[in-house]
């Protein structure tokens, strides 16, 4: 029988002895291999159950008679339809769309309602034109707030079902004289179909968006910090190296454009973890919008280290001696960025504040002056030819993530106070 070999993390109990700056390894059975494999499809299998259980749940109100002929067949359409438009796979997500839709369906439920009531008093050719009316001023509107910015991309779905509600409740109107009752029996389908939803989100195996964007955030300075090493040792390589001379430029960008294209999926995992009750170690008012600046800043990082693969293809004939004399401070300082990544990536991960000052920021000083020297004129200054000018944007770009890391780092502990992460 196979085995595989993964680390263990901080949070595995019953080996803490035996780890070693979490290195430690165990070998799983082929069944624990698989699900470590495939946790996204296991993920993917389970909210599907989960929605298929909830339509079962909900469809109830057709399966028992005495239920049915309670509500009726229009009323309880209204809860299925609720779980099929609600439903998502982050918890937070559910709560969210469960959220406005409770707040459009009341909002539009209630002046449709009054609409219908004000043209059922007028009567006569003057109830549809009250109606008419309300619909072309009311819908009109709402259209309009839809196409603000803001408004669309946080409330969008909750002003859609005021558009719809208060359509079908004031037409309703016209054929139907209890109009107040048709409202209540729908609110209520609804109110039924948005809590099964919630009960079975957030009880039967919920998919945080919490964790999701905690644990990418830190997979991300992992990447960044296998890129800039990767680079920083393609650069290095001899010319005449030519075996396996693509292996680590082309994972590094591939790693980088990842990040550089994480920004919408970031915002969405965000704006769902605000959401989600407290739950393991994220608390109600976790600094989430923190994620999101710490996320913007590694996009920049992500964005020069792609900028290095122009310093990588510059010549197919490299000045071998001009670089061999700036290559040990060059690779010192990828080596210290890459350092400076994992132990703020490290930090997020166990959740641990990280004191940037006495620490990460005089390394990363100490990095940008060795580069500084090497971009003296006496040594880069009668090289002006395109591969000098190539090295010497190298060199620059490696001062620029410096800087760059040494903000990002005040930044990770800023969030470790907002968050009230553990001292280190």
């Amino acid at each position: 029988m196979g085995s595989t070999v993964i680390p263990i993390s901080d949070g595995d109990q019953g080996f803490a002895d035996l780890k070693e700056k979490g290195k430690f390894q165990v070998s799983l059975s082929p069944i624990a291999s698989f699900v470590q494999k495939n946790k996204d499809s296991i993920k993917k299998i389970i909210h599907c159950i989960k929605v298929g259980s909830a339509l079962v749940l909900v469809s109830l109100v057709y399966f028992v008679d005495p239920l049915y002929k309670e509500v009726g067949d229009d009323n309880a359409m209204w809860a299925i339809m609720t779980v099929v438009v609600i439903f998502e796979f982050h918890a937070g997500a559910t709560l969210g769309k469960g959220f406005y839709r409770g707040i459009g369906t009341v909002l539009g439920g209630g002046l449709g309602c009054l609409a219908a009531i004000l043209g059922e008093q007028v009567g006569g050719i003057g109830n549809p034109f009250i109606v008419g009316v309300s619909l072309f001023i009311f819908g009109g509107a709402a259209t309009y707030a839809r196409l603000i910015p803001n408004i669309k991309k946080r409330y969008d779905y909750g002003v859609m079902i005021f558009i719809l509600t208060f359509n079908l409740v004031s037409v309703s109107g016209l054929r139907e004289e209890n109009v107040m009752e048709i409202a209540r029996e729908r609110l209520m389908m609804i109110v039924m179909g948005f809590a099964i939803c919630i009960c079975t989100t957030l009880f039967f195996f919920p998919a945080w968006a919490s964790d999701e964007i905690h644990n990418s955030m830190v997979s991300k300075f992992e990447d960044l910090a296998s890129s800039i090493e990767g680079c920083v040792e393609e650069y290095f390589r001899l010319a005449g190296d030519k075996e396996n001379q693509s292996v680590h430029p082309i994972a590094s960008f591939r790693n980088c454009i990842s990040v550089l294209n994480s920004k919408a999926k970031d915002e969405s995992l965000v704006n769902f973890a605000k959401w989600e009750p407290w739950h393991g170690k994220f608390g109600l008012f976790h600094p989430w919008e923190k994620y999101q600046k710490i996320g913007e800043v590694l996009r920049e990082v992500a964005a020069i280290i792609l900028s290095l693969k122009g310093s990588l293809n510059s010549s197919k004939e490299p000045l071998q001696a001009l670089r061999g004399s700036i290559k040990e401070p060059c690779e010192a300082a990828g080596s210290s960025l890459a350092w400076t990544l994992r132990e703020l990536g490290e930090s997020i991960k166990k959740m641990r504040r990280c004191q940037s000052e006495p620490f990460i920021v005089p390394r990363l000083k100490l990095a940008r002056q060795g580069l500084s020297q090497v971009m003296s004129p006496f040594k880069l200054g009668k090289h002006d030819t395109a591969e000098g000018l190539a090295i010497a944007c190298f060199v620059f770009s490696l001062m620029e993530l410096a800087e760059r890391l040494e903000g990002l780092a005040k930044e990770v502990e800023e969030l470790g106070e907002l968050a009230g992460f553990n001292p280190s």
